[in-house]
């Protein structure tokens, strides 16, 4: 007997193509780059949307950009918080420096 549900992955590529119009209506490059960056985000996670057995393929696919843009935010905060540190550490050298010359 063979499979009544198609697979996930052909399922998503069916979904991006019925967002295809949408696309298309964006109405810069960029925005259109930034779409497909997005439809990529839920090819990256494909694996685990498929075994999420969840029958609405949209819901998956905003999980997967949700998730791809939380790991991006966390990255960027660790970022910022390592260049505040470095940042601290030079503004208090600089003041041990200022002590000591005085």
């Amino acid at each position: 007997m063979g499979k009544t549900v198609p697979s996930f992955r052909l399922a998503l590529e069916d979904e991006i193509a019925n967002w295809k119009p949408f696309r298309e209506a964006l109405q810069t490059a960029k925005e259109r780059e930034a779409f497909d960056v997005m439809m990529d985000m839920c090819r990256n996670n494909a694996s685990a949307s498929g075994n999420a057995c969840n029958p609405i393929i949209f819901e998956p696919m905003v999980m997967s950009i949700l998730l791809a843009q939380t790991k991006k935010i966390r990255e960027l905060e660790s970022q910022i918080k390592m260049r505040i540190c470095s940042q601290e550490t030079a503004s208090a050298n600089e003041e041990k420096q200022a002590i000591r010359v005085e």
